[in-house]
């Protein structure tokens, strides 16, 4: 019988690990989830945690991440206009899940902890970023928008009022809601 060697055994434990944390988190919020107990969930020692992740918000944001990707695709439908309002209509939809109230959780922990705010802005918020920025480029490759549109600040515009809802006010976040402040924006932009 032959051996097999390290890589899938790793990958496996790997798994079992971000399955433990996700699980936990969505059982528990962030406040409550500990290296001890992912380690337990995921029957692995602490240190097998640790050669992977530094602390526990990275292995918690890796976790969430892989939820998200899944959840949070980059639609193509061959406008700008209607892609940004399924991706946003997506993002809302995860943020006002059970699985997405854990990032206000995850941002209000970050206002005391300036490293688990640097995970969740680097694992989470910049691919999310990255996956609009490219809608956007794509609107600007095919003549939709203007070339030298100040894409950071576009998405700015689009995103700041929805966690301005989620976050601060608690206003409804509707479909409605999304197309029109979609269709606002572009026609803002469009007339710059």
């Amino acid at each position: 019988m032959e051996k097999k060697l390290g890589r899938p055994r790793s990958e496996k434990t790997k798994n079992a690990i971000l399955s433990a944390a996700y699980d936990l988190l969505l059982e528990n919020g962030f406040g409550a989830v500990t290296i001890e107990k992912i380690a337990e969930r995921a029957e692995v020692s602490k240190a097998t945690i640790y050669k992977w992740w530094p602390n526990k918000a990275a292995v918690v944001m890796d976790a969430f991440f892989d939820a998200a990707v899944v959840r949070l695709p980059v639609p193509d439908t061959g406008s700008v206009i209607s892609d940004m309002i399924i991706q946003v209509k997506n993002l809302a939809k995860f943020l006002l899940s059970r699985e997405g109230k854990v990032i206000n959780e995850i941002i209000a922990e970050g206002q005391s902890d300036q490293k688990l705010a640097e995970t969740y802005r680097t694992v989470y918020f910049k691919p999310r970023r990255l996956d609009s920025r490219y809608i956007l480029e794509r609107g600007i490759l095919r003549g939709e928008l203007n070339k030298d549109l100040n894409i950071e600040l576009v998405m700015d515009l689009i995103f700041g009022p929805l966690f301005y809802r989620i976050l601060i006010t608690g206003d409804v976040v509707d479909n409605e809601f999304i197309d029109n402040m979609i269709n606002y924006v572009f026609k803002g932009i469009n007339r710059i």
